[in-house]
């Protein structure tokens, strides 16, 4: 990635705002900005805008929401922050936390009300480490069907989206004050956008293998379960500038990605009853943990591999994910009438797998003390007929990136906040703590959505002044 001077430099066009990124980050900052009287530019380098939040869930945490309210659950900034908080070890910018939990209830009603964003609340069950039901997501419950409803909400405000654009380039004077930058186009022409204010919201650096390797060894080999373009543009680019970086090891996991079928398969499943096992039919771990730090768990096991056992109850909640009907029909879920069935069609040791069924059993029953310390009480025993998914553990995106203040400017080592510079999402550092186990449900989608709209006002408010 390049920084050109900016003592001379030319331009084919000049917008007041410019963001680099049209996923669900750089989306509703280009919301904002519209809403605040910008006019703005969304820069995309794929042939459609959908980013690393097409391959997500599509779930966004949020705090008191109209939603919320008409099922009455009672819920806070307060409340959400230490949520935050409590999976992170205190180790997160606690102004910034706070300034996300307030303003994700309005953010998400905000998208709801003026832009038909389709949100609903997910209800049946808490996703690891929330209190009360906050999840809001689109009616499929995919990342997919949420950047079409984000890009349809763009279309009607009048944004311009330029997609099959590479931006390789910025241009910046020496106090780092971006003029604009240039990308590059498939048949390899290079064109020129000034700008105002400047918005990185091209995600982290997932798709980087040497990046990984340097910040997150543990999961380097790991399978990629993100955006390939997720290759460290914004650190690098904000590091030229002279911005500071943190919490580079943190990142968001997952284990349960279905293999071979490469579908994420909700891990609703594990906090209704369900549990994972090993090649010899035994539990490992403490499902209830988090899906994040569960991917090292899975990987540690031998062949990376672990299994996924549930039942039918558990299947029928499941299909209410998109997700899982896909990996569904290619073939992922594998049915028996008996434990004894189901081993021989997982090829998993039959006396082991019975026997971990029947103690999870008693477990539930309030019989005896799981050794990895879960809590079985309160959901049925699993019960036949029984179902298994074979799975793995996976890298989704990274969370560390650009420190960023309470309105996602950029800020450099001392605490001084880069001239024009924005950063949301994953481009900025994130809401999880410095490694994987502060990453708490939801926290990518909350960056980029909270972060994603203070970045666009404040863009906006910068280029209007």
């Amino acid at each position: 990635m390049t920084i050109l001077a900016a003592a001379g430099a030319s331009f084919d066009a000049t917008m007041p705002v410019v963001v680099v990124g049209g996923g669900a980050c750089g989306m509703v900052a280009a919301l904002a900005a519209r809403e605040a009287g910008a006019e703005v530019a969304v820069i995309e380098r794929d042939t459609v805008p959908r980013g690393s939040t097409a391959l997500s869930s599509g779930l966004v945490p949020a705090c008191g929401t109209s939603f919320q309210r008409r099922r009455g659950i009672a819920d806070s900034p307060a409340a959400m922050a230490e949520d935050i908080q409590r999976k992170a070890k205190n180790r997160n910018d606690p102004a910034i936390v706070a300034a996300v939990c307030a303003a994700s209830g309005p953010t998400i009603d905000w998208l709801a009300d003026r832009h038909a964003i389709p949100f609903a609340l997910v209800e049946g069950f808490l996703y690891p480490g929330h209190r009360v039901w906050r999840m809001h997501g689109p009616p499929a419950r995919t990342g997919a069907q949420l950047m079409d409803a984000l890009s349809a909400a763009v279309a009607n405000a009048g944004v311009d989206v330029v997609t099959d654009a590479h931006v390789t380039t910025l241009v910046a004077d020496a106090e780092g004050r971006v003029a604009g930058l240039a990308y590059r186009r498939p048949d390899g022409s290079e064109e020129r956008v000034g700008c105002g204010a400047l918005v990185l919201a091209c995600s982290g650096f997932g798709g980087n293998p040497a990046m990984v390797r340097e910040y997150i060894p543990e999961m380097a080999g790991a399978r990629y379960f993100g955006h390939a373009g997720n290759q460290g543009d914004a650190v690098a680019w904000g590091t030229a500038l002279g911005a500071a970086v943190g919490h580079m090891g943190a990142y968001q996991g997952h284990g349960s990605v279905a293999v071979p079928q490469e579908a994420l398969i909700t891990w609703a499943i594990m906090m209704e009853g369900g549990f994972q096992v090993n090649a010899a039919g035994r539990r490992f771990s403490d499902e209830h943990g988090g899906y994040s730090e569960q991917a090292v768990h899975v990987l540690a096991q031998p062949g990376g591999i672990a299994w996924n056992i549930f039942d039918e109850r558990l299947r029928h909640l499941a299909m209410g994910f998109e997700d899982f009907r896909q990996a569904a029909e290619a073939g992922a879920v594998r049915e028996a009438a008996s434990i004894e069935a189901l081993a021989a069609a997982c090829c998993l040791p039959t006396d082991a797998l019975a026997a971990t069924v029947a103690h999870t059993q008693r477990l539930a029953a309030g019989e005896g003390s799981d050794a990895f310390g879960r809590d079985f009480t309160g959901k049925p025993a699993l019960a036949p007929p029984f179902c298994a998914v074979k799975v793995t553990g996976a890298l989704f995106h990274t969370q560390g990136g650009l420190v960023v203040d309470a309105d996602a400017r950029v800020r450099r080592p001392d605490g001084s906040s880069l001239p024009n510079l924005f950063a949301g999402g994953g481009a900025a550092c994130g809401l999880s703590g410095e490694d994987v186990a502060g990453y708490l449900s939801g926290n990518g989608l909350l960056s980029a959505v909270v972060l994603g709209r203070f970045a666009g006002e404040g863009a906006a408010r910068l280029a209007g002044g």
